[in-house]
């Protein structure tokens, strides 16, 4: 795959962008696209372009606010309390759509600029219920995307089948732990490396971490 290029779908987050860095290793050239949503906070964005011109890759920022309009939620409404699901119902923070949208732009883009591979950090194992972190719906949409656009994209999830413990320990096998634990942007209330410890995002980072750091991912 050195030969060829991704684009990886990038919010500067824990799972980006050990994604980023997996697509690195793996892929001749790449890119990486994020999107704006009005999200709750905007250092996202910021956090996603400072990574992405340290690591030298183009950086695409699309304007996705249609999505904001359609589906207010924990990380479009600051008034929305950020909470995990009770009783079987979907997190706070699920944003209908969201990857579904993502990942058809990314192909848009992936057609314009040459690319053949999407890369995306989403996952079933440790993916708080989100229906469009699974992998039926990342092979569904591989096949609607080649159909709709007569093409041969190939969506890449790395994460897919692994929890936060194994991909703490892809990061450090891929010699980014450090900056991955220190520079990336995973909590809800927009904090920095370690976070508030206290949203759902930072307690699921943490207890990862936590686990790898013990020998737990042995």
């Amino acid at each position: 795959m050195k030969n060829e290029k991704a684009v990886v779908v990038f919010s500067g987050g824990q799972d980006s962008t050990t994604c980023l860095f997996w697509a690195l290793k793996n892929f001749r050239e790449v890119e990486a696209v994020t999107f704006d949503y009005n999200q709750r906070h905007l250092l996202e964005i910021e956090c996603a372009e400072r990574i992405a011109n340290e690591v030298g890759v183009r950086h695409h920022i699309l304007d996705m606010s249609l999505l904001n309009q359609l589906a207010p939620n924990a990380l479009t409404r600051s008034e929305i309390e950020v909470k995990d699901g009770a009783e079987g119902e979907l997190p706070s923070t699920f944003v209908p759509g969201r990857n579904l949208l993502f990942l058809s732009f990314a192909g848009v883009l992936a057609s314009q600029v040459g690319a053949k591979h999407i890369i995306t950090g989403v996952c079933e194992t440790d993916f708080s219920g989100y229906p469009d972190c699974r992998d039926m719906f990342v092979k569904s949409l591989n096949v609607t995307l080649n159909l709709a656009m007569d093409d041969n994209f190939v969506i890449h999830t790395p994460l897919m089948w692994i929890n936060k413990t194994q991909t703490w320990a892809l990061a450090d096998e891929l010699g980014k732990l450090d900056f991955v634990r220190e520079k990336t942007l995973t909590c809800y209330n927009g904090v920095i490396s370690d976070g508030c410890g206290e949203c759902p995002a930072c307690v699921l980072r943490k207890r990862g971490l936590e686990e790898y750091l013990s020998g737990g991912s042995k």
